[in-house]
């Protein structure tokens, strides 16, 4: 089979493209510009639309951060008669719930409003830092002083080492027969890779200008004199702690050899000890002893931004405090 061109008959032309005329141009151009019209329009409405989204996700956040802080105090009316509570909880340090920032801003709220006929400290702390620890001590006495207004300490699990050295400033501690009390001691603690570097062959270079400037160092060795300066120090910060519970607790403390060595101690064997007063936990201080059964949370927290702040800007500080062997703590 072949393929043969067709006759044509006699002044014919072939035959040519069809030319589109100016109104299909014209047509072709008009649908072109609805398209891209309505590509702009749902651009624009899918930008608002997030905009709205995130406006009012904003505008519930600071909703939520508003009725956060604003509920510190319960909405109650303290005015009337009540207890005024402080919750410490967890670690005592700086930039964290249990900082002294933040509870000394909740004791002198708490001490100042008329309606409170007493205070109470509701401790659950395992201990921290024995500078944060001091700063609450003494304004607990400060504010005792100033206002003329009794305060207590209930202890909830535990109450130890720098948890403790805030408690003894109250007029009375209460806890639960199987509270944890005690723990007067200081340490301070860290690693020492020296031996292990020396079996893989990694050499150390620190360079520092001051004879003693890297003693913490955990990869630099720890001289005999080094080893006798922290725990110089670290025995006067034990003095200082001791020092305050006997002011604390006075003629109530029943000392014996072991007190003061970093044990611990059931609820029941601190009021034993005089370490503590007696059983009772926060509604039965508020029922029978400050007769004022309203209990009003004065708490302070950070609002979630508040915390992450901080949390950032500590988790850097303690970061590179610990790395080299960390501070005391009183624990």
């Amino acid at each position: 089979m072949t393929f043969e061109n067709e006759p044509r008959e006699e002044g014919s032309t072939p035959s040519a493209a069809p030319v589109a005329s100016p109104d299909g141009q014209a047509w072709e151009r008009r649908v072109l510009e609805n398209i891209a019209q309505a590509f702009v329009e749902e651009q624009r409405s899918a930008r608002r639309w997030r905009l709205i989204s995130r406006v009012t996700w904003l505008i519930g956040l600071v909703a939520l951060v508003w009725v956060g802080w604003g509920s510190g105090l319960q909405h109650k009316n303290t005015a009337l008669p009540h207890t005024a509570m402080v919750e410490i909880k967890g670690e005592i340090a700086s930039g964290g719930e249990a900082s002294a920032e933040l509870i000394v801003s909740a004791m002198q709220a708490a001490f100042e409003d008329e309606g409170a006929r007493a205070v109470v400290l509701l401790i659950n702390s395992p201990g921290g830092s024995p500078v944060q620890a001091g700063i609450i001590n003494d304004e607990i006495k400060r504010l005792k002083a100033k206002h003329n207004k009794p305060i207590y300490a209930v202890v909830e699990e535990a109450c130890a080492s720098a948890a403790y050295y805030i408690a003894v400033a109250t007029d009375e501690i209460y806890v639960d027969k199987a509270s944890i009390v005690g723990s007067i001691g200081v340490l301070m603690d860290g690693f020492g890779f020296t031996g292990l570097m020396d079996k893989l062959g990694v050499e150390r270079r620190l360079m520092t200008a001051g004879e003693n400037k890297g003693f913490l160092d955990p990869f630099s060795p720890q001289t005999a004199k080094q080893r006798a300066f922290a725990q110089t120090m670290l025995d006067e910060i034990h003095q200082q702690f001791i020092a305050v519970v006997k002011e604390g607790r006075g003629k109530r403390l029943k000392e014996t050899p072991e007190m003061f060595s970093g044990l611990f101690w059931s609820g029941q064997q601190a009021i034993d000890l005089g370490l503590a007063d007696q059983l009772g936990n926060l509604d039965f201080v508020a029922r029978e002893v400050v007769k004022a059964e309203d209990v009003i949370d004065y708490t302070r927290r950070d609002n979630v931004a508040e915390r992450l702040v901080k949390r950032f800007g500590a988790a850097i500080g303690e970061g590179a405090v610990r790395a080299v062997g960390g501070l005391p703590v009183l624990r």
